[in-house]
């Protein structure tokens, strides 16, 4: 699994979460991210509160294309940004390969913009 290969996908519905031996590829393509329970995470620091919500607003139009919203805690200068599935593992929820599409999408925003 490559950043590319995330970057060129979009966001469907599934019902099929990624399995604990799979983690560790999509990882790899979204460095930065870690796993947080039946989530991904990741935090993103700026100078100010300014930049944090030039942030939130940048990846506002790729969450709604996507359709995947993330739980998003938003502080003076910082964005944590979590990504689960709830459609996954019998309604449960989970982890799928929706999370890591948009998760690298955000990286490249951030990185873009904020880099």
């Amino acid at each position: 699994m490559k950043t590319s290969d995330l970057l060129a996908k979009k966001s469907a519905h599934t019902e099929i979460g990624l399995q604990d031996n799979e983690l560790a590829a999509y990882f790899a393509a979204t460095p930065g991210w870690t796993q947080d329970g039946p989530r991904i995470v990741k935090t993103y620091n700026f100078k100010n509160y300014y930049e944090t919500l030039a942030f939130v607003n940048a990846i506002a139009y790729t969450i709604h294309e996507e359709d995947h919203h993330p739980e998003l805690s938003i502080t003076y200068n910082r964005c944590v940004v979590k990504f689960d599935t709830h459609t996954v593992n019998g309604g449960k929820g989970g982890i799928s390969e929706n999370d890591f599409i948009c998760a690298a999408k955000i990286d490249v925003i951030f990185t873009q913009t904020f880099g």
